[in-house]
Formats: C-alpha cells, sequence, structure tokens
C-alpha cells in the first residue's frame, strides 16, 4: 500500500515498539510524535545561562559559512564549512548577537557530538530511545547536538538512518521527499571542497583535490529552477513545523531540507537502518533513474 501523506500526522503519545515498527517504521511512512520527551531535563534547563555555566568555556567545533549553507553546493562545488574550534561561550555571544559576525555559526557536527563533545549535557537527556531500540533491536549509532542562527540551513539531502529528531527549544521547518520521488530529484557529481578564511577575514573555496567527487542534490527546493530542472515539477513535497517538546520521526531514505528558529536547539538520534527489500527497491529506483537519464 503506497498511501500517499498530504501532510506529516501528529501522535500524541510515544507508541508501544510494536506499534511503532509496524504503523511507521516498515511503511517508512514520517511522523511528529507529542508527549515523547516531556520527562527531559533538558526542556527546563537548558537555558543560555545554564548552557554558559555548564559547557561555556569549553572548546567545541563549529561550522562556519559566508552563506550558512553548509554541505551544499556552490559555484559548481560540493563545499563544506571550515571546522572552527572556538569556546562555546564565544559562540553563544555570536548567536545572542552580544558579538556580530557576518558569518553564520552552527553547532552541527555529526559524529555523536552530544557524547563526544558536550557529555555534560548528556544527562538532561535519554542516552537512547528505547521504544525505538526495542522496536529495531540495536541501540542509536549517534546523538548529535544541534544549535546555530537562523540564516543556518541544511540542504536537500537523504541519509541511510531512521532518525528521531527532538527539539528541545525553538522550531524546526523540514520539508520531505519521499524515496518515490528519486526520479524528480536531481543529482549530479561536484567536487569537493571547504571554506577557509583568508588573512582578511573573508572565505575562500578550496578544493579538496585528492577527495573522490561527490553526488549532491543541486536544486533548492524552496525556489527551484524548474528551467534547469523541470522534473521537479512532479514531485510531491511535504512541509511540517517540529515545535520545542517535539519529535520528528524521519524515515531512512527520505530526502530532507532544514531551517530552523534563531537559536534553536534540537538532539536527534540516529540507528542505523536494515539494508532489506525496501533499500533494494531504492537502489533499483535510482539506478533506473540514472539510467533513463543517459538515454
Amino acid at each position: 500500500e503506497l498511501g500517499w501523506l498530504e501532510s506529516v500526522p501528529y501522535l500524541d503519545r510515544p507508541p508501544s515498539p510494536l506499534e511503532f515498527y509496524r504503523e511507521w517504521v516498515s511503511p517508512n511512512k514520517p511522523c511528529i510524535i507529542r508527549n515523547a520527551i516531556s520527562q527531559w531535563p533538558a526542556l527546563k534547563k537548558w537555558t543560555s545561562a545554564y548552557l554558559r555555566e555548564v559547557v561555556g568555556p569549553k572548546v567545541v567545533s563549529v561550522a562556519v559559512t559566508p552563506n550558512g549553507y553548509a554541505d551544499a553546493v556552490f559555484q559548481d562545488r560540493f563545499v563544506m564549512p571550515e571546522e572552527r574550534q572556538m569556546r562555546f561561550m564565544d559562540f553563544l555571544d555570536i548567536v545572542e548577537k552580544k558579538v556580530t559576525s557576518s558569518n553564520v555559526f552552527y553547532v552541527q557536527k555529526q559524529c555523536s557530538n552530544l557524547t563526544e563533545e558536550f557529555p555534560e549535557l548528556v544527562s538532561d537527556v535519554q542516552p537512547d530511545i528505547p521504544w525505538m531500540t526495542e522496536a529495531l533491536g540495536k541501540k542509536p549509532d549517534a546523538v548529535n547536538f544541534w544549535l546555530g542562527e537562523s540564516a543556518a540551513v541544511t540542504s536537500l539531502h537523504k541519509d541511510h538512518y531512521e532518525n528521531l529528531y527532538c527539539v528541545v527549544s525553538g522550531e524546526k521547518y523540514f520539508l520531505l521527499h519521499p524515496p518515490s520521488d528519486r526520479p524528480f530529484i536531481p543529482y549530479e557529481l561536484y567536487q569537493p571542497a571547504t571554506y577557509q578564511v583568508s588573512e582578511d577575514g573573508s572565505f575562500e573555496i578550496v578544493d579538496e583535490k585528492t577527495a573522490d567527487k561527490v553526488p549532491w542534490i543541486p536544486l533548492d527546493p524552496l525556489n527551484p529552477n524548474l528551467e534547469l530542472y523541470p522534473e521537479y515539477a512532479q514531485a510531491q513535497p511535504l512541509q511540517c513545523t517540529v515545535k520545542a517538546g517535539e519529535m520528528l520521526y524521519l524515515p531512512s531514505l527520505w530526502f530532507h531540507h532544514v531551517q530552523q528558529s534563531h537559536g534553536c536547539i534540537a538532539v536527534n538520534y540516529w540507528y542505523d537502518m536494515e539494508y532489506d527489500l525496501k533499500y533494494s527497491y531504492y537502489q533499483l529506483l535510482d539506478g533506473l533513474t540514472k539510467a533513463v537519464k543517459t538515454l
């Protein structure tokens, strides 16, 4: 059954593991879950003052770009951010506009940075989501901490993870495409590059010359160039807002583009997907899409 969702459905409570697997994971359907993290101390504790006290002097990894787009296509390159090591309190000064900068700053390092860089905050959330862990029979591969400016945008992409995205404060704005929209979403190969700061403070784009080319989506779904990518007109995006205290289940292989309110704080849990028949069907669709474009 390939039922089309006109909007992302809401659940008023966390489901049982069996219910979640049957109704959402197996059919690969997203949902927003309320009251799933209401017991987290982080919802009340993670104020700016608390974060300054607990993490402030610590040096952490911050993604810095001139335009808010990290890991995105720019000037015919796949450009990654400058990974700047800075004190967390200095980063907060920028987010709170106590210090002005023409650049865009985002704590977004996706290597389980909550446990690796912010262990002081781990006890304010859960190490995993118990009903998801039981449903999938595995622990999450990574738990990530996100905090940044409203100008920071995550370009359209997909992940090989079952993703539980929990908003602690502020709001996240998701644009979603199901895997079945793959034929309408353009991919091209790009030279990987990184933003680097010049002596005068401006950014330059430096190629990663020894790295292989990266397949990425050049299209901006908020302002698509339909002259260049006319097939995208057939795609059917869903848009949703995930508010503080809510959790988005973002299924594996769903394309997503993400924006946020200024200073939004979130934690997400990445559970490795099953490389089963669903994955095989996606690979077939991807292969057929590429083959048709070569004709």
